[in-house]
């Protein structure tokens, strides 16, 4: 369906400006609608990749080709500062390499072995997830990637814009996103991009909540790397530790910029040692290591 051509659309090059935008931007807002009825299985598919990825060496990977890889990439990089997910349990599988990233590499996304030279040399386990992502949902290299790894044991999660796609029966947990066809025809940048990125932002926001990287709405997994994120993580624990800002700045220095930590020492007047013993126990859940269970209260 991306390929199609819109009748409506036939003469887009001919029309004044601003009409055009409207129908772009309606597009727009038609791709983010087409996440609507694919809810239940982002549901489903978080709920599986959190379970697998609570294990202490399980990595979360993405794969992809040309402006599906590029989107996520946007998303997965920014797990990482946001919620703390470390860089060592998150890979990329590229078409082309990095390099594609920034330039189009002639010939990438054809090239099936070389998805399965990159799952092979990552070695992809059943301690695993992978997130492949292609519009046509038949991109040779993202569709090896995802076979490839669902033979190897990964958990496998598809997201493709075309109904019944390779893609689609590749994964255990498919995603459709059904933004119809494109304006221009065939620019899956457009429409079945935007979905995706927005399904990407769902899925994994989804995903870090269930391993905690959430508490009272707040982004307890942040990494306070620059002055703007210390001012916001001062005020996440000043918040949640039900106390001063000047004390929450020193539990976020003694806790080494940890947030999760820094509200214990501050609201529960731990040491650093303890807090992070009692986030270990917790498997870094922020709720489960507050519980009065674990606080020796009743």
């Amino acid at each position: 369906m991306t390929e199609t051509l819109e009748p409506r659309f036939r003469d887009l090059d001919l029309w004044p400006l601003r009409t055009a935008l409207d129908a772009l931007w309606e597009g727009q807002l038609a791709a983010v609608a087409a996440l609507g009825p694919a809810l239940p299985a982002l549901a489903s598919a978080a709920e599986a990749a959190a379970k697998r990825l609570r294990e202490e060496r399980a990595r979360l990977c993405y794969a992809g080709a040309g402006s599906s890889a590029r989107v996520a990439v946007a998303d997965g990089s920014e797990l990482p500062p946001t919620y703390g997910w470390p860089e060592s349990r998150l890979h990329f599988l590229v078409a082309g390499g990095e390099r594609a990233l920034l330039r189009p590499v002639e010939g990438a996304e054809d090239d099936p072995e070389a998805a399965r030279s990159e799952v092979h040399r990552l070695g992809l386990s059943g301690a695993d997830v992978l997130v492949a992502v292609a519009a046509s949902g038949g991109t040779p290299y993202t569709l090896a990637a995802a076979e490839e790894a669902r033979r190897r044991g990964a958990l496998v999660v598809g997201i493709a814009n075309a109904e019944g796609s390779p893609l689609l029966r590749a994964a255990h947990h498919p995603v459709f996103l059904p933004t119809g066809p494109e304006v221009p025809a065939g620019s899956t940048r457009m429409k079945a991009g935007t979905a995706q990125k927005a399904a990407l932002n769902l899925l994994s926001t989804a995903v870090m909540i269930r391993l905690g990287g959430v508490h009272d709405g707040m982004m307890v997994g942040m990494r306070p790397l620059n002055a703007k994120l210390r001012l916001r993580a001062t005020g996440i624990v000043a918040r949640i530790a039900s106390c001063t800002e000047d004390r929450a700045a020193r539990a976020l220095e003694a806790s080494g910029g940890s947030i999760k930590a820094a509200i214990l020492i501050a609201g529960a007047g731990l040491s650093p040692e303890e807090a992070d013993r009692r986030l270990s126990e917790a498997g870094g859940r922020l709720r489960e290591a507050l519980s009065p269970r674990r606080s020796g209260g009743p």
